[in-house]
């Protein structure tokens, strides 16, 4: 304690009685967070024993990461601790969010060896907001239904309802399957390929049946071939014929083929796979079914 009988502090002493290094007591009062009381003749700062609280305070909002600005507001009275504490948390959950972004880029291109070209798609990719992806997404949608009115209503809301939620943690196969996702959605021989798909829906509706039933095809689709696989049917049997029959009735095979493809295929099993990795939703379900159906078609329409 200062020896002029006052009481008072030096910086000397205010670091031994907070454990403190002089320095970082010099700096924060230098920045006009901890104002001394007065000077002694000799020009040195002193402090008094409010300010050992003032000093333990600011030390506790500095190790919670707050700034010097929002300590200077705390310690005027222009903010509480509750306030600046909840403004601190919300930056600091972005900024988590930040950093599980970047922890499965990071993990993902350590997986594959990626380029630094792949890594700069990869990390933009990854840091979209929810809104640039699901713009991704409608622009993927608008091109495959524009002017097609007579889409089969349900399919049309299906495909617009599409939403793509990469989680505020996503994991690196998350992060993958997105990338590959939005490559995919900007890919235009698959935009191509989605309108094909669109446009056959439009002008008849699903293979073999009345437009508007789409949704209704597909259930009877897995209701039928479901139980074939089960018992063991190949596609390439003659017993598949008659399922083949009770779906498609005598409609050109080679036709109904061109309409699989275009809704069934490998790329479109993939893209419903990656929605539902990126959403971490189930895995799309039967599309063993779809696959034995168009093995079942090609085994009799090539030639």
């Amino acid at each position: 304690m200062n020896d002029d009988g006052t009481g008072l502090l030096t910086i000397g002493e205010l670091a031994r009685a907070t454990g403190l290094t002089v320095r970082t007591i010099r700096y924060w009062s230098d920045e006009g967070v901890l104002t001394p009381v007065t000077r002694s003749a000799g020009g040195y700062r002193l402090y008094d024993a409010p300010s050992v609280a003032r000093l333990e305070l600011i030390r506790t909002l500095r190790e919670l990461g707050l700034g010097l600005d929002d300590v200077r507001q705390v310690l005027a009275g222009e903010r509480t601790v509750a306030q600046v504490a909840a403004t601190h948390v919300a930056a600091l959950d972005a900024q988590i969010r930040s950093l599980k972004v970047t922890r499965a880029v990071l993990s993902s291109v350590a997986r594959h060896d990626s380029t630094a070209r792949e890594t700069t798609l990869m990390n933009r990719l990854a840091r979209l907001s929810a809104a640039e992806r699901q713009r991704i997404m409608a622009e993927f949608v608008a091109e495959a239904l524009q002017g097609l009115d007579a889409v089969d209503p349900e399919v049309r809301e299906r495909l617009r309802a599409t939403t793509v939620d990469l989680a505020a943690d996503p994991t690196p196969e998350e992060v993958d399957a997105w990338v590959e996702l939005a490559e995919m959605l900007q890919d235009p021989e698959f935009r191509a390929q989605m309108r094909r798909a669109m446009e056959l829906n439009s002008a008849d509706g699903a293979p073999g049946e009345a437009r508007g039933r789409s949704l209704w095809f597909a259930k009877r689709l897995v209701d039928l071939v479901a139980p074939a696989r089960t018992r063991g049917i190949t596609p390439e049997s003659p017993e598949a014929e008659p399922v083949l029959h009770d779906l498609f009735g005598d409609a050109p095979r080679a036709d109904v083929l061109e309409r699989m493809l275009a809704g069934f295929n490998d790329r479109v099993a993939r893209y419903r796979e990656l929605i539902a990795l990126v959403n971490r939703a189930p895995a799309p379900p039967h599309a063993e079914d779809f696959a034995w159906v168009v093995a079942a078609l090609r085994a009799r329409t090539d030639s």
